[in-house]
């Protein structure tokens, strides 16, 4: 008798949604963001990417990364819901990192977030 075992490799399939994804910008310790991401993903099926980036401006620089999600076809959301997300990705990993702020940048525009007092 042969037990198929539930990681048995099988044929391959296609799935596909409607193309979203999101960016988020923020400076700060890199490993910060990756431990807190970790915390986010774990119980909640989340994924993100953490990539390293260097922001150059002028006056100095500052190292940070940039925090990626996207659509994932087996499990269709909403784009609002999606925005959602990225919004408390951003705002939890810039806490932790101690940061004023972030930008989410997705296909239907570029959005700042900030806890800094206007200057207007």
């Amino acid at each position: 008798m042969i037990i198929a075992h539930r990681y048995e490799v099988g044929q391959w399939r296609e799935e596909k949604a409607d193309s979203w994804w999101a960016h988020i910008y923020i400076g700060g310790d890199i490993s910060v963001a990756k431990a807190k991401c970790r915390e986010l993903c774990f119980p909640s099926g989340l994924c993100v990417t953490v990539e390293p980036i260097t922001y150059i401006y002028a006056g100095g620089s500052e190292d940070g990364y940039r925090l990626g999600m996207i659509q994932y076809p087996p499990y269709p959301e909403s784009e609002s819901s999606l925005y959602e997300k990225a919004v408390m990705v951003g705002k939890t990993i810039a806490e932790a990192n101690c940061q004023w702020s972030f930008t989410i940048v997705t296909p239907n525009g570029n959005f700042f977030h900030s806890r800094k007092q206007s200057c207007a």
